[in-house]
């Protein structure tokens, strides 16, 4: 079993958010025969606070869902720091009302998508994209979720 020491830090005034232990969960699913032990940490932002974070780091001046920062540490020393994750509550809302799903089935998702970027996967290339998506599905159905990347309007 993975052991992931988690930190949630919940700084938006959205309601509904996941618990704890639900993000822990799911991180530990991601990270579970990928990495024997973790720290990380989750930031629940609002809107401001992910445009910012986002234009500052990838130059666009809008929020998004999820972003990854992964732990840059020197090969030599040996800790278990695994990175951070700024997850915005408003806009995974938004997408699981757009996408017509659970709210909380969209949250696993990122917590899911934000540990894999951590731990080096990517999707900017098509085979890299095939590998982390069909990874996701993987651990969300493992999870008791529908498959993310297949339309809602299919899945009823």
């Amino acid at each position: 079993m993975t052991e992931l020491t988690l930190e949630v830090q919940r700084a938006s005034r959205c309601t509904g958010l996941p618990s704890d232990d639900e993000i822990h969960r799911w991180a530990t699913a991601a990270l579970a025969d990928r990495r024997a032990g973790a720290e990380l940490s989750v930031r629940i932002v609002d809107e401001d606070e992910s445009r910012e974070l986002n234009h500052q780091y990838r130059g666009k001046d809008k929020p998004t869902n999820v972003l990854s920062f992964p732990a840059e540490l020197p090969e030599d020393l040996n800790l278990p720091l695994l990175g951070d994750l700024v997850i915005c509550a408003p806009v995974v809302a938004r997408e699981a009302e757009q996408q017509r799903k659970a709210t909380t089935a969209h949250w696993a998702h990122m917590v899911v998508h934000g540990t894999l970027h951590l731990l080096g996967y990517d999707h900017i290339e098509d085979a890299d994209a095939e590998i982390m998506e069909g990874l996701e599905t993987s651990l969300l159905e493992g999870l008791g979720f529908t498959d993310p990347y297949i339309p809602a309007e299919v899945q009823e």
